[in-house]
């Protein structure tokens, strides 16, 4: 299938022969893993849960997951979900990669869309289906955010929007949202959006694309979906807990198809995503120490604060020697732009993500502007 090496292998291979200053204990601002600790309550409750290790789960999820995750959608964004509009899955890797080969399984030059710079596995999900390929260049002329292409969108089967954004860190307005809406309608394309970050909103709740199909009278979902995960928002990625929700008519089929898959979550990660999905009251501490790690960047870097995320796509002159020298002089890894997006998007750009407690984020960054003040 061809598939492209992943970002952090292409990282590895290209500071492989470097060896980083040892005045520095070694850093990595790679990742989008949070390096907070996962909240008391989300572990015990796993804990509590280890006596249901003998019994095998449901693909369809349990119900008291199912409830959980429902309970977000009406706390966080006052959405009603029925149980026929979501379901549950093993994180959203897994269905960013799968559900591009149902959705176009035997559709004839099937064309799916997405970002450029990208989470790499929508690409992989592409190739593994052999649709075609067209890009939203994400460029700081359009302010990181898609232009419409009318013509593009007319040959469509498959549009995956990221809002809030990795790697750029932009989000799009409720209203630019609705206009994707009434374009997915119009088109009769799947539109997705990948809501991972829709949590770690800095100051204004963000919207989910499911609130947009509402506003624009789009009451079933038709053609609508989004994804979430749990990783981000209750610093649990261990947990392998995110969804599918919107259209039904869609979903049943797909649900179908996730029985073949083999994807089912064990029950005490089940159990402790419940409990975490149910929960807002924890999202808002670690939201408190992202908007802190966003005011330690500005003062030192000097950079706007998105929205939401915990990235900084940080503008350089040459994102390769860029990320090699602060290697070699600081014993800090970032990740190249250039990497994450394909045709040139991304050059120019390095990806930091804040994943830290304040403290260490001030002293990587300390190191970030050391190194550009020194070139």
């Amino acid at each position: 299938m061809n598939f492209e090496t992943y970002p952090f292998e292409k990282l590895n291979n290209l500071l492989f022969d470097i060896t980083p200053s040892s005045e520095y204990e070694a850093m990595s601002l790679t990742i989008g893993e949070p390096q907070f600790e996962t909240p008391q309550f989300i572990q015990q409750a796993l804990k509590d849960a280890t006596h249901l290790l003998n019994k095998y789960p449901k693909t369809a999820g349990e119900s008291y997951l199912r409830e959980g995750m429902r309970a977000y959608m009406k706390n966080r964004f006052d959405l009603d979900i029925s149980d026929s509009q979501i379901i549950p899955t093993f994180g959203t890797r897994e269905v960013l990669f799968n559900f591009p080969q149902f959705l176009l399984h035997g559709v004839k030059d099937a064309l799916m869309v997405f970002p450029n710079p990208f989470y790499q596995i929508y690409e992989g999900a592409a190739k593994a289906v052999g649709a075609r390929v067209e890009y939203l260049n994400l460029t700081k002329a359009n302010d990181f955010l898609p232009t419409i292409d009318e013509k593009m969108l007319q040959e469509a089967s498959f549009v995956i929007l990221n809002t809030p954004n990795n790697p750029t860190a932009s989000t799009m307005s409720l209203e630019q949202l609705k206009t994707w809406v009434e374009l997915a309608l119009k088109y009769d394309f799947v539109l997705l959006n990948d809501e991972c970050y829709a949590d770690l909103y800095l100051d204004e709740p963000i919207p989910s694309l499911l609130n947009a199909s509402l506003e624009v009278g789009n009451s079933e979902f038709k053609n609508v979906l989004v994804i979430n995960s749990i990783s981000k928002r209750s610093s649990a990625p261990g947990l392998r807990s995110g969804f599918i929700a919107g259209d039904k008519k869609i979903l049943k089929e797909y649900m179908v198809y996730r029985t073949y898959v083999g994807c089912a979550s064990p029950l005490p990660l089940q159990v402790a995503a419940a409990k975490a999905w149910a929960n807002q009251e924890h999202v808002d501490t670690f939201r408190v120490k992202y908007k802190a790690n966003f005011e330690v960047a500005k003062e030192i870097l000097g950079v706007d604060t998105p929205k939401a995320t915990f990235y900084i796509w940080l503008e350089v002159e040459d994102e390769i020697s860029f990320t090699k020298e602060l290697y070699q002089n600081y014993n800090l890894k970032v990740i190249p732009g250039s990497f994450l997006g394909r045709e040139g998007q991304g050059k120019g750009y390095v990806r930091l993500a804040l994943v830290y407690e304040v403290e260490k984020t001030k002293e990587a960054l300390q190191r970030i502007k050391s190194f550009m003040e020194s070139n």
